[in-house]
């Protein structure tokens, strides 16, 4: 009986310590002409464990709660310790009742270029600058873990998105693209501050309502939970009147397309007339999606 507490005692541990992610990472290094060196595996190998190991919430995980996502990073060129890269990140949440994964968060950011000298430390420093290549995987680490929690309460990834506005405010200090209102409309310091601005204020709010009244109701009222999704999607349009073809709308939309089209091209007709006319004016570039729309 004793030994059996000690398995139970041990296994509990374990769970209260999980980490908070389950991500693939991988680097690619095609590009480059020498995919095979051992640099690149290296360099895969300590991203993947600074990634999966590093504690980046005060919270408790248990293993099944962990978020899936994925972290590819496609190396072009590199000379010495200088590395010139882009980072495709995507992470997803279980729907309430089924198997069913939905996309949160699908981002190309497409500059990431950064040093990297093999067996390097990686530490996150949560008010400290280390390096780009930190910076940039805990700017959309925070991202992930943010968007994952506004999808379960309202506003409930606060705590994240001021920490990845953090980390934007100190990566400034160095001379990489993408942290500066400078460098242009698609960084991640646009990213950041369009998600905490009040212009784009039903972003957050769509992402609650469309996960969690909608999405994970379905499994109980297929009808209820497509009414609801078609009813926060037209919120969109009035955030889409103040800031037309927005890059935060475009960001939701290339996570979400695939996924709006299924819902509503399968299971129980609702009037989705009017949400239908709305994806078209706030996200023209999926039109051929919208077009399967049944109602």
């Amino acid at each position: 009986m004793r030994n059996i507490l000690i398995v139970l005692i041990f296994s509990f541990g374990i769970v209260g310590f999980s980490q908070e992610l389950n991500c693939n990472v991988v680097v690619n290094a095609q590009q480059t002409g020498n995919e095979n060196l051992p640099i690149f595996k290296t360099l895969e190998k300590q991203l993947k464990e600074f990634v999966n190991n590093t504690k980046w919430t005060s919270k408790t995980f248990a293993t099944q709660e962990r978020i899936d996502c994925s972290i590819i990073v496609n190396v072009v060129n590199y000379s010495g310790e200088a590395f010139q890269a882009s980072l495709q990140v995507q992470s997803s949440r279980p729907v309430y009742g089924s198997s069913f994964t939905s996309p949160i968060y699908n981002f190309n950011d497409k500059d990431f270029n950064f040093k990297y000298l093999e067996f390097q430390n990686l530490i996150f420093s949560p008010t400290q600058y280390e390096s780009n290549l930190v910076s940039v995987l805990a700017f959309h680490i925070n991202m992930i873990l943010g968007l994952d929690a506004d999808s379960f309460a309202p506003n409930g990834g606060d705590t994240y998105f001021k920490q990845a506005q953090t980390i934007v405010n100190y990566s400034q200090q160095d001379n990489f693209k993408g942290w500066k209102l400078a460098d242009g409309l698609q960084s991640r310091f646009a990213l950041i501050d369009n998600l905490l601005s009040p212009t784009f204020r039903e972003y957050r709010d769509v992402m609650y309502t469309y996960h969690r009244k909608g999405l994970d109701v379905m499994h109980t009222n297929a009808k209820e939970g497509k009414e609801q999704i078609a009813g926060t999607l037209k919120q969109f349009q009035a955030m889409n009147s103040r800031r037309p073809n927005s890059f935060l709308l475009r960001t939701f939309f290339d996570a979400k397309a695939d996924e709006i089209e299924q819902v509503f091209t399968d299971g129980p007709n609702v009037n989705i007339a009017s949400v239908k006319e709305s994806l078209q004016k706030v996200a023209p570039m999926h039109s051929s999606k919208w077009q399967n729309i049944k109602f």
